[in-house]
This record gives C-alpha cells, sequence and structure tokens, in this order.
C-alpha cells in the first residue's frame, strides 16, 4: 500500500491566479461587453482581450463568449464568477487587515492633478518625526485607491470621481471654474464669460467616469435644464483633453487654478460667472484609526488654502 503522504498521491497545487486577471474577468462579466469594461478599467480593449486569453490559459477553461450583442458568460465563467468576487473580496479585507494590525507609523498620502500638499506633509513631518510619510501622485481617474486601501488620504477636486460611501470629506476651499478655449477662439481674451456665451459649444467629455463628475465638468445640464452639446469623448489623461481644446474641436471647464493650462500658449482660460465653485478636499476612509490621518487633516486644514 502506497503511503498517503508520499510525493506520488500528495494533491497537486492548482494554478496561480494573478488577481489583477481576476478582477478584469470580474468586470468584463459585470458589463457583459468588452468596450465597456475596457473604459471602465481604463486600459485599452485588446489588451484586456489579452488578460483574460490569460486567465483562461492558466484555468484551462473557457469564461467568455464573444456574441453580436457584446459577451455571455459560458457555464464554466458563470461558476468561476462567485468565487472569482469572493477571491477578490477576500484579498482586499487580508490587506486592509495586515495595515490595520501594524503599528500607526506609516502612512501613504494621495493628490492628484496639479494639486500642491507639500506644506501640510512637511508640517506633519514636523510634528511626527518618527513616522514614515510617504506621498503618492494620481491619475484623475485613480481615486479609487483610497476605499481600497493603497492610500491613506486623498486631496482631490469636487466632485469625487468615486461614490463617497465610507468616506469622510473635509472641504478646504472652494476654486472657481474657468472656461478653456483654443488662443483662436471667440471668447479668448474676455475678462470673463457666463454660461450663456458657450451654451451651444460642445464640451470634453471623458469616457468611464461617475455620471455626476462627467456632468459637472461639462455644465449638463446647463443651468436652464437644456442639455450640454456632445464634444469629443476621452478615455486617457487631462493632457488628452487640452490637446482637443487646442485644436479648435470643443472647449472646457477647468479648475480656475490649474497650472497645467498656463503652460501652453495656444491655450487661454477665462473665468466663468454665474456657476458654482469646485472644491478641493481631503478624504479619508470613515473607519480608518491611523493618528497619522487625523493629524494630517489638521495640517491641510490649516496650510492647504487658496492662493489669492
Amino acid at each position: 500500500m502506497s503511503d498517503p503522504a508520499s510525493p506520488s498521491t500528495a494533491p497537486r497545487p492548482g494554478p496561480d491566479l494573478d488577481l489583477r486577471l481576476v478582477r478584469y474577468f470580474a468586470v468584463v462579466a459585470e458589463h457583459l461587453n468588452f468596450a465597456r469594461a475596457a473604459a471602465a478599467l481604463h486600459v485599452a480593449q485588446p489588451s484586456l482581450s489579452r488578460q483574460i486569453q490569460r486567465l483562461e490559459d492558466a484555468l484551462g477553461v473557457r469564461l467568455l463568449e464573444r456574441t453580436n450583442q457584446g459577451s455571455r458568460l459560458t457555464a464554466a465563467g458563470a461558476a468561476f464568477l462567485p468565487q472569482a468576487q469572493t477571491l477578490l473580496h477576500t484579498a482586499h479585507q487580508a490587506v486592509l487587515t495586515a495595515r490595520a494590525a501594524a503599528p500607526s507609523c506609516t502612512v501613504t498620502i494621495g493628490y492628484v492633478e496639479d494639486l500642491v500638499i507639500t506644506p501640510a506633509v512637511r508640517d506633519l513631518r514636523r510634528r511626527r518625526p518618527e513616522a514614515h510619510v510617504r506621498t503618492r501622485h494620481l491619475d484623475w481617474d485613480e481615486a479609487r485607491a483610497l476605499p481600497e486601501g493603497r492610500i491613506d488620504a486623498l486631496v482631490v477636486r469636487t466632485p469625487l470621481p468615486i461614490p463617497s460611501d465610507g468616506l469622510d470629506v473635509t472641504v478646504l476651499y472652494d476654486e472657481p471654474r474657468a472656461l478653456l478655449v483654443p488662443a483662436f477662439h471667440r471668447l479668448a481674451g474676455k475678462e470673463s464669460v457666463t454660461p450663456d456665451d458657450f451654451t451651444d459649444e460642445p464640451l470634453v467629455a471623458c469616457a468611464g467616469m461617475a455620471a455626476q463628475w462627467t456632468g459637472f465638468w461639462r455644465l449638463d445640464p446647463r443651468p436652464d435644464g437644456s442639455p450640454a452639446p456632445l464634444g469629443p469623448m476621452l478615455v486617457d489623461t487631462f493632457e488628452d483633453k487640452l490637446e482637443v481644446v487646442a485644436d479648435g474641436r470643443a472647449i472646457a471647464l477647468v479648475p480656475a487654478d490649474d497650472r497645467r493650462c498656463a503652460l501652453r500658449d495656444d491655450l487661454a482660460t477665462i473665468p466663468v460667472e454665474g456657476v458654482e465653485p469646485c472644491q478641493v478636499a481631503l478624504v479619508t476612509r470613515s473607519a480608518d484609526t491611523n493618528p497619522l490621518v487625523a493629524h494630517f487633516r489638521e495640517s491641510a486644514k490649516n496650510l492647504l488654502v487658496r492662493e489669492t
């Protein structure tokens, strides 16, 4: 009789699963459309297809079938989906649990776009010299790093590009909005404008963002309730937005203090009157007990103020 513990009868290890691929599959399964899933993930559609193929190769089964209407789950895909969702949730909880158990000597502070957090970070390091204070710049579509636990605090403009459930939002200051136009535009050089001055012109929209975020930055609907004309859809960067505007294909609303717009002489910004401002805010997880987060909030409220 063979030894049950012998190598010949030991269970064979299963495939090593890349959690990133599992997350990609879960998003495709949610949308059942590769184009929409790619937009939600901010990846190119061909790349997403290749990653799903890698996952299928690792599992040795077909998870999705293409159809005329989009995609559908195979029997194996339907069986794998709830397990995949559980795996992703468990991995996320494991990260949060490990970080919660560690001594609170580390904090990672995220910030987006052109926002400057140096004064508050410097103050926190002065007050807590023993702490390891890290900073991380994020693209405009990476705010989910906060609820996912990859950062501990985020300085960002409102409206938030992510749901605010489980988050605390501390408004630091109001920031007016400005109209961004090509330098040759009829409105360039004006001291200020109102929505009536550009009511029929298309504004740049960003695919894959929340409706509230997109509507705010496209002024959609307009103050009179009419829909904003559609402009080019972007899926990537703020620099793409600048290029579309400079080319004369659309105009855009931007934060009035955004320094990136001033770096190009083929663009002009004009203050917009009669629209509510955006706000610069500090966002943290409601359940976070890290004292460094509270200390950074104090520093941010005192030092991250709008320059006038």
